[in-house]
This record gives structure tokens, sequence and C-alpha cells, in this order.
């Protein structure tokens, strides 16, 4: 149980940090959009967690109707092509919308934009909650066959937080990293195109590179 919890931990933060799409769109929306500390920390949670409980509502599920380890995968196959379609075309989708601001913004002689209903935090949870967390489901399997409530609870809430953690902290190490570069007109003016394009960039690598 030991080295479960162990191995729980490491993968934890080796599954987020080798995967760009757990922190990436955070920290170029956070940048586009202006959000506070607050919001884009809330969001970033609340997109972990759905990330990490769609993973442990599978598992449980799969255990209680004896679905077998390879069939599992075929899923995670499956709704990791989702996941990477949804990103690549809300990437695409917010790099066109800022596009178009930032020319009838340069038409008005001004920057700013109206943010209407934010729908963008909305998007990313279901990314997310559709997303796979492959190396999840095997390690709530085995002490979930052994029928030990307590053990699946703590690996759980070991890879969880470990994960958790890891994107937050990878977010606001790669925003503290970009306030410190010279503000440009460029980003202030395309910020929004630019998250999109970098969003559906990594859309495209875990589509078609695994990443």
């Amino acid at each position: 149980m030991l080295i479960l919890l162990i191995s729980a931990l490491s993968l934890g933060f080796v599954h987020t940090l080798l995967g760009p799409d757990h922190y990436v769109p955070f920290v170029v929306l956070a940048k586009a959009r202006n959000w506070s500390i607050f919001k884009t920390t809330i969001i970033t949670l609340a997109c972990g967690v759905g990330h990490v409980l769609s993973a442990v509502v599978l598992g449980a599920i799969a255990v209680s109707i004896g679905i077998t380890l390879s069939s599992l995968n075929f899923i995670e196959s499956f709704r990791g092509e989702i996941a990477a379609w949804l990103l690549i075309g809300f990437g695409f989708a917010y790099f066109v919308w800022g596009v178009r601001v930032a020319i009838r913004n340069r038409m008005q002689g001004h920057f700013h934009s109206k943010k209407g209903k934010e729908l963008t935090p909305w998007v990313l949870f279901i990314v997310f909650v559709l997303g796979p967390c492959e190396p999840l489901i095997p390690m709530i399997m085995y002490p979930a066959i052994q029928k030990s409530l307590l053990n699946t609870i703590l690996v759980i809430t070991v890879f969880g937080l470990s994960t958790l953690v890891t994107m937050v902290f990878m977010v606001f190490a790669m925003i503290y990293g970009a306030n410190k570069l010279k503000s440009f007109s460029l980003f202030e003016r395309y910020g929004n195109a630019m998250a999109g394009m970098i969003i559906c960039s990594c859309g495209l690598a875990i589509k078609f590179l695994g990443i």
C-alpha cells in the first residue's frame, strides 16, 4: 500500500507536469482575460477536480460491472480523442473571436473588449471532465477489487492532491514568469487570438504527438 501511495503521488506530479494541457490554457486565458489570482485559482482547481473525479467515477463503474483494464484503456483512449478535438475546436474558435475583437478594437482606437457572458471556464471544465486520467484508474482498481474503501480513498486523495498542487504551481509559475517580461502592445491587442492559437496548439500536440 505504501508503494501504491508513493506511485500515486509521483504519477500525479509527472502526469500533470508532462501534460501542458493541464496548465497552459489557464495561463494564456488568465493573461488574455485579465483574470484575478482568486478566479484563476478557482477555475484551475475546479477543472482539476473534475478531471480526477471523472476517472474515479469511470473506475468505480468498471469495478462494479466487471469491466477489464484493457476495455478501460479503450474507453480512456476514446475520451482522449474527444478531449483533444474539443481543445482544438475551442482554441480555434477562440482564436477567430480574438482576431475579430482585435480588428474591431483597432478600428475603434482602443484595446478593450466587452467580455459578455463568461463561457470560457465552463468550456474548459467540460474539456477536463472528458479528458482521460490514465494513471489513476489502474491504481484505484486494485484496492477497489480488494474491497478496501479506506485504501481506495487514500490513493484517490494522494493522486488528486498531487495533480491539483502541480496544476496550480505550474499555472502561477508561468504567470509569474510572464509578468516579468516587458509588456508589448501586440499582446495587448491580440492577446485573445494568441491565447486561442496556443490552446489549439495544445490540442493538436495531444492529438498528433501524444503529449
